[in-house]
Order: C-alpha cells, then sequence, then structure tokens
C-alpha cells in the first residue's frame, strides 16, 4: 500500500482531532489545510470503513478485553478467522487465516465464536448514521460502505468537513472506531481509508490518521505507489505475470499502453485495469443495492461419508437461507448446490425452477435432488446452498398458486393441477414454520428428517450484494 511516513501518523492520531489529512500534505506531515480539499466539487466519494470490526464490537460489549489480543471466528480445528484486533495483528494474526495458525501465533488471545446478529444490529446503527447525511448509501459490508456526497455540501459543508464529522459521530454514537477516505472515484476513496487505517507491526500499533482525502491534482500520484495487486480484478495470477515484465506497481502500469496490456492480458481485463491504473474509475455508488444471492454454508468438524448425513445438512441450510429470503421479502429462482470434499476440490449443481419461490419446503427438496447427482467419492467437509435469481417476494409470478384446490388437485386431476396445490399447501405450511421460527427460535419447528443432526461450524447466513 502507499508508504505514509510515520512522522505524518505521529501528528495526526485517531482522537486527537485534527481532522483530516490530505494525500499532498502526507510527505511533509502536515494536516490538510482543508480550505482546497473542503470545497472541491469533484472530491463526492467517500469510501468508510470500521476498524476490526467484529472483534471491535466484542471489546465494546465486554470491557475486559481492551488491550487484549481478540480473534473472532471459526473456534473449532478447521475454523477461519473473521476478524482480528490489533494486538492480535502485531503477533501475526489475519482475517481468513486457519484459527488453528491464529492459536499457534497467539495462544493468550481471545478466541471467541462471534455473534453475527450483533454485528448485524451494530452496522444497522452504523448505515442509519450515514444515511443521515446522505441517501447514496452503498454497504459493501457490515463494516463499510460508500457514500456519494456530491448533493450533501450545501447542507454538511466539503467532504473533507463531512468526512471527520462522520468519524467523529461514528465514536461518539456507537464507541468504535473507522477509518474514511475521500477522493474523486470508488478506487481513491477505498485506498484513501486504508491509508487511514492503523498499522499493526512488530513494534507495535501504529495510530491511524483517521480520515485520508486525495485531491485530483494528487490522484495519479497517489495511485502510483500502489502495488497492482490494489487495483479490482488483479489477482495473484495476474498479479505474477505483470511481474515478468516488471509491471509491481499501479505507476508501472500506467506507463504501459491500453494495447500492451490486451495482448498480455486479455481484451477485457487488460482495458479495464488499464483505466483503473490511469484513474478513470466510473463506477457509481449503488445505493442500498438489492441482493443478488442469499446463502448458508457448514463447515464440518470431522468429514460426513453417509449420504443421509449429507441430505440432512443439505436440507438444513436450504431452509435457513429459504429464511433469510422471506426476511428480505424476496423469492428464489434458481438453487446452487456446492460440495467441498476433504481434498478441497469443490463441484457444484444448480437448478433453475419454473417459478420463483421462498418456499423452504420446496426450496430444500431442489437442493437434496441436486445432492444426488453429485457424485460423492471422498469425505465431505462443507456443503453449501445458494438462492439467486432473486425477485419481490411480492409480486405475483406467471405461476397462480390456488386459494382452495380443487378436489380433483389432490388426488384424481391433472398432474399439473396436483403440483399446483401441493405447492400451494407447502408454501402455506413455509409461512406458518417462518413466523414459529421468528416467535420462539430457530429451533422451535423443523422437518421431520432434519432431525438428530451432527455437530457442525455453521458459517452465518450470507447475503451477497
Amino acid at each position: 500500500m502507499t508508504a505514509v511516513p510515520s512522522e505524518a501518523r505521529g501528528r495526526v492520531a485517531p482522537e486527537s482531532g485534527a481532522g483530516a489529512v490530505c494525500s499532498g500534505a502526507l510527505a511533509a506531515g502536515a494536516a490538510c489545510a482543508g480550505a482546497a480539499c473542503a470545497r472541491a466539487s469533484d472530491l463526492q466519494i467517500i469510501h468508510l470503513d470500521m476498524d476490526c470490526f467484529f472483534a471491535a464490537v466484542e471489546v465494546l460489549d465486554d470491557p475486559s478485553l481492551a488491550g487484549r489480543p481478540v480473534v473472532v471466528g471459526g473456534t473449532g480445528p478447521r475454523g477461519v478467522v473473521a476478524s482480528a484486533s490489533y494486538p492480535a495483528r502485531v503477533a501475526g494474526v489475519r482475517s481468513a487465516m486457519p484459527t488453528a495458525t491464529a492459536r499457534r501465533l497467539c495462544p493468550d488471545a481471545a478466541f471467541l465464536p462471534g455473534r453475527f446478529d450483533r454485528y448485524k444490529g451494530v452496522s444497522a446503527a452504523l448505515l442509519a448514521i450515514l444515511t443521515d447525511v446522505t441517501p447514496l448509501v452503498e454497504p459493501v459490508a457490515l463494516d463499510e460502505a460508500y457514500l456519494d456526497v456530491s448533493g450533501s455540501h450545501r447542507r454538511s459543508g466539503g467532504s473533507c468537513e463531512i468526512a471527520t464529522t462522520l468519524r467523529r459521530r461514528v465514536r461518539r454514537e456507537l464507541g468504535l472506531d473507522c477509518a474514511v477516505g475521500v477522493g474523486r472515484t470508488k478506487l481513491v476513496a477505498k485506498l484513501a481509508s486504508k491509508a487511514a487505517k492503523p498499522v499493526a507491526g512488530r513494534a507495535g500499533v501504529e495510530a491511524g490518521l483517521g480520515v485520508v482525502v486525495v485531491p485530483a491534482t494528487d490522484e495519479l500520484a497517489f495511485l502510483s505507489r500502489h502495488p497492482v495487486r490494489a487495483l479490482p480484478g488483479v489477482g495473484p495470477k495476474t498479479a505474477e505475470r505483470l511481474g515478468r515484465y516488471g509491471i509491481s506497481v499501479v505507476g508501472d502500469l500506467a506507463a504501459v499502453s491500453r494495447e500492451s496490456l490486451v495482448r498480455l492480458l486479455g481484451a477485457s481485463v487488460g482495458s479495464e485495469i488499464c483505466r483503473l491504473a490511469n484513474g478513470e474509475d466510473t463506477r457509481r455508488v449503488e445505493p442500498l443495492r438489492a441482493a443478488r444471492s442469499i446463502g448458508h454454508e457448514e463447515t464440518f468438524a470431522d468429514d460426513i461419508r453417509d449420504l443421509a448425513a449429507l441430505e440432512r445438512r443439505v436440507r438444513s441450510a436450504a431452509t435457513r437461507a429459504a429464511r433469510r429470503c422471506v426476511d428480505a421479502g424476496a423469492a428464489a429462482r434458481t438453487v446452487t448446490v456446492k460440495v467441498r470434499f476433504a481434498d478441497f476440490s469443490t463441484v457444484t449443481r444448480s437448478r433453475t425452477l419454473g417459478s420463483p419461490t421462498s418456499s423452504g419446503a420446496l426450496l430444500a427438496g431442489v437442493a437434496t435432488a441436486l445432492l444426488d447427482e453429485l457424485a460423492l467419492r471422498a469425505g465431505v467437509r462443507l456443503v453449501g446452498v445458494q438462492l439467486s435469481g432473486l425477485v419481490d417476494g411480492s409480486r405475483p409470478t406467471s405461476r397462480q398458486l390456488e386459494l382452495f384446490p380443487r378436489p380433483a388437485c389432490r388426488s384424481g386431476g391433472p398432474p399439473g393441477d396436483r403440483d399446483v396445490a401441493r405447492d400451494a399447501a407447502r408454501a402455506e405450511l413455509a409461512v406458518v414454520a417462518d413466523e414459529i421460527r421468528r416467535r420462539y427460535g430457530p429451533g422451535a419447528i423443523a422437518a421431520a428428517a432434519d432431525a438428530s443432526l451432527p455437530a457442525a461450524r455453521g458459517r452465518a447466513s450470507e447475503v451477497r450484494r
């Protein structure tokens, strides 16, 4: 990432109240003067990223954890770190690291399983603060979001002032810290917020700048110092290929012609990263995007080889995902089942339905049918069900269910009519079951086929946007 001189960090600590730091002032170690940056009309994008979000919420709720290494994630032998506090990062713990590795690096840390309902509640409170500034808020995850403040200057001041006020307000109302980046584009704003974060190293935790503003005049210079991996779409393989040609930072990339990059990486990737390297990012803030998919995955403490046990797990995952569909007021058209084997190879199967549904029984039935299509050649360590092709669940579909099925539909009627009646009955039952779960908890009611499930570590159902 961009090298931020320690002298600049020392002068603008997170709670110093010194306001924001301009990227052009970093080398001089000075705080942003504010006038030019704050009023710049082209600095319309803000990226806000919470610091160590899950771990920070745990410390907030249990002050005895303050100053201690805290690691949130799967606690079993195959668990993965979801969040680590800065003291844990000093010991080398990072997100997405196996929990077993984290335990070896930091045996004195507090290892917590995570409380995702709590994190979602705090995230909702954060979103309320952001939308109070502008309706143009695009949540990227529970702990980060983009804001387009181009229409908020008259009421709330310049972008620099808005960013500084936001950070102070989050601290005051939520008791949590965040980093805020301001720039002309999404890419620059995100990299600026990263430059504003504290840095954990062997010597300890270096205080973050809190807010970093990148004026349009400094944009290319700011981008040029970042590694090519900082650009969206540049993964390890692409970075390795570029490295063979001596291209390691964005500045190197910007000096290469578009034609050369297209020949090297292909038309789509080559053209896109050429644009980004030269500061051309036309992506807009998409307020409260509709979810593209809803899913649930579970990783097992021990590999499962019994098909019946796997079917129960797939039914359970599908039911949980369907419940999230109902909560989101959505219905799904496509069901995808994912299976990961003990050797980490992964296979998927999908099926698109004739009409969208949020019925847990129907979706679980489709998911188990897809599981039956897979050749289960070895022990299974993970199963997941993803629902996509989401539509508004309140809208009528092309397939009209009968409110009062005719007697013929139940026995002697045509197969299509029997299917309609069966789907209507299952949908009605699913609605009732979902209401029972909402009132009395997830385990209040379940299908008999899902009884006696083996222990597993579930990953919280996720909504992908």
